[in-house]
């Protein structure tokens, strides 16, 4: 059956989607495009629904259990999309919550507020072979479209939690976790730092830093030079940099 109207019961449902209240309240989520619905498939994550676009093609039988698929006129399409060129296709997801290993190595995210940033974090941690991203107080929604989009499915293949980050600090300091605190100046330069097999970097609010009160809980101060005249890198270059940066040799 295809669905024509935007008033449609279905249609309704999946644009509360769209919203932060309405995601929680259903604990679902939606994501858009092919390339992000084949890696939640890969991931076994749980997808729901399939909204397909009538004039788009998607093979559906990658999935291990086959979700329900509707189909949509453009017009429908484009009001369920969060993108100025629908890429035709999009699916229903289940909130899931992600399981942390006690060691290991680790993002923590203090207060993270662009969607661009804490995707492209994510994507970078999951291409790093990180063990897992935290998500402190403050931290943009982690299935906010723009960050959906910025991961390109990373998020369906590492751990990712929202905490509170003083006690999983202290959690991963107890479990024998290095704990790294960045700064804009001050402290050990990340180059001279000889990583351990386990650590955790903690990277900070775009204008304000890491808190003062997390600085303190770390085992140290971490910073990138700056060779230029550039006041700052960009928080998600830079979580690049030291997550890279620190992997032991």
């Amino acid at each position: 059956m295809l669905i024509e109207s935007v008033k449609n019961q279905k249609v309704k449902d999946w644009k509360k989607l769209q919203t932060k209240k309405g995601r929680e309240k259903a604990s679902s989520f939606l994501i858009e495009g092919p390339h992000i619905i084949e890696e939640a498939a890969r991931a076994n994550a749980l997808v729901q629904e399939i909204i397909i676009s009538e004039s788009t093609d998607f093979e559906i039988d990658l999935f291990k259990d086959r979700p329900a698929v509707y189909t949509v006129t453009d017009k429908v399409m484009k009001e369920l999309t969060a993108t100025e060129t629908p890429q035709g296709i999009l699916a229903v997801c289940k909130m899931s919550e992600s399981s942390l290993a006690e060691t290991g190595k680790f993002i923590l995210l203090d207060a993270i507020q662009d969607p661009g940033n804490l995707g492209t974090i994510i994507r970078t941690a999951h291409s790093a072979g990180y063990d897992g991203v935290l998500l402190g107080h403050g931290t943009v929604d982690l299935y906010n479209s723009k960050v959906l989009r910025s991961t390109q499915g990373s998020l369906f293949h590492i751990p990712i939690k929202k905490v509170d980050l003083r006690h999983a600090v202290k959690d991963l300091k107890d479990a024998g976790v290095s704990v790294y605190a960045t700064e804009v100046s001050g402290g050990t330069p990340y180059h001279q730092l000889q990583g351990p097999e386990q650590f955790a970097v903690i990277m900070g609010n775009e204008a304000n830093g890491v808190s003062k009160e997390l600085q303190e809980l770390a085992h140290d101060k971490v910073y990138i030079p700056i060779y230029g005249g550039a006041e700052s890198l960009n928080v998600a270059v830079a979580a690049g940099i030291l997550m890279y940066g620190l992997m032991p040799s």
